[in-house]
């Protein structure tokens, strides 16, 4: 199974989905998100795999620059390209599979996708 998981080292349940996926005998494709950033038509195609809405499934609402860019009142189009330029606005870990993609909060949630 293509696993891929969008890391954040520096984060405990990103750390722990990797865990998680390597204890089933996985071996992730692992993109350091905040180094390698999503396009937005990667964040458009995430957003459709957790069957969500719109991107604000993806977006991290403790973030400062969340109230900062006033992400809460953007339009699907909008966010998404304030994603893709500002990729700590992602949550973090997201797990993406041919079975769709879960962001790992609780890190359990991975398991859906699997």
């Amino acid at each position: 199974m293509d696993v891929t998981l969008w890391h954040n080292p520096k984060c405990s349940k990103s750390r722990q989905a990797l865990a998680l996926l390597e204890e089933r005998g996985l071996t992730p494709t692992v993109r350091r998100y905040l180094e390698d950033p999503p396009t937005a038509e990667e964040i458009t195609r995430v957003v459709q795999l957790l069957g969500a809405a719109d991107a604000h499934a993806l977006v991290r609402k403790k973030e400062a620059l969340f109230a900062e860019l006033g992400v809460a009142d953007l339009g699907a189009e909008a966010l998404v390209e304030t994603l893709a330029a500002n990729p700590r606005l992602i949550e973090r870990p997201v797990v993406i599979t041919s079975k769709g993609a879960r962001v790992g909060r609780p890190t359990e949630a991975i398991f859906e996708v699997l």
